[in-house]
């Protein structure tokens, strides 16, 4: 099975109402839908750029005020999804979680409709300490018209054993929003996702927020760069990028995946590394 997907670089800039919000993630979708893609990411922390409307007295809304846009949010990218029949994972939207608690939860908008939800499993000290974030306690997969696909946001693919669970779960793809402020953020995420897959002989798709919200605690800065990553084998590119964009950039990436290619890898390529795991010494986690 072969399709296309696509991965945005998010500019993020103050705002004034949702109505801006919703324009420009439009003008996202409408880009992909030319290209022909049928699965479109969105990065890490893509709503708090509401944050930036402000109150009445042009201060940023603080982060537990986010909630109160989750019904306009998913309205959007439901609709997105379902006029444009494409799957899309609109990046993260933080949602309320209990009293006084939030997760930061990835999306994934069916085009028929559906909506799919994995909180972030692992929390940065500044989502817990700064945003009193509180961590998912699961791990989901989730079935697509094209396949098993995963969403793991930006410091979970730190985490080698998360993204073997999901692998073992059927995953053939992990949709890996991101959201880093500076180099050294950025080129973790980055060089995980090329070690996840490696060692399970998947695609991971990632991207990052660039630009700035001048307003907003935290997100004043911020590092990005999407990519399309497959194993580092042959019939892959031998770097592993089938696709990445110019750093810091307002753009959109967009590459062909083939999950025969990913087969066929794992059942004799130059290193079968998903089939020649030791389960004798160390968990299989399926």
């Amino acid at each position: 099975m072969k399709y296309r997907v696509a991965s945005v670089q998010y500019q993020l800039a103050d705002i004034s109402s949702f109505e801006q919000f919703a324009e420009q993630v439009t003008h996202y979708v409408r880009n992909a839908s030319e290209y022909g893609t049928q699965f479109l990411l969105f990065p890490e922390f893509l709503t708090t750029q509401l944050l930036s409307i402000g109150d009445e007295s042009g201060q940023a809304l603080p982060i537990g005020r986010l909630p109160e846009f989750t019904d306009r949010y998913e309205q959007l990218f439901q609709s997105l999804a379902s006029e444009y029949d494409m799957y899309i994972v609109g990046g993260t939207h933080v949602v309320k979680a209990g009293e006084g608690k939030w997760q930061n939860t990835a999306h994934l908008f069916h085009p028929k409709g559906k909506i799919d939800r994995q909180p972030k499993i692992h929390l940065t000290p500044t989502e817990v300490s700064e945003w009193n974030m509180s961590p998912g306690d699961g791990l989901q997969v989730f079935e697509t018209e094209f396949g098993t696909i995963g969403m793991l946001t930006c410091y979970d693919i730190e985490f080698p054993e998360i993204v073997r669970m999901a692998r073992a779960k059927g995953a053939d793809v992990i949709f890996c929003p991101s959201c880093t402020d500076d180099r050294h953020g950025f080129y973790r995420v980055r060089y995980c996702c090329h070690a996840r897959a490696v060692e399970n002989q998947i695609y991971i798709v990632t991207t990052g927020t660039v630009g700035a919200l001048r307003k907003v605690d935290f997100m004043r800065a911020n590092f990005g760069q999407a990519a399309i990553i497959a194993p580092n084998d042959i019939p892959f590119p031998p770097a592993g990028i089938l696709s990445e964009g110019i750093i810091n950039d307002d753009m959109l990436v967009v590459a062909d995946l083939d999950l025969q290619l990913l087969e066929d890898v794992r059942a004799g390529g130059s290193v079968t590394t998903w089939r020649d795991r030791r389960t004798d010494l160390y968990s299989d986690w399926s």
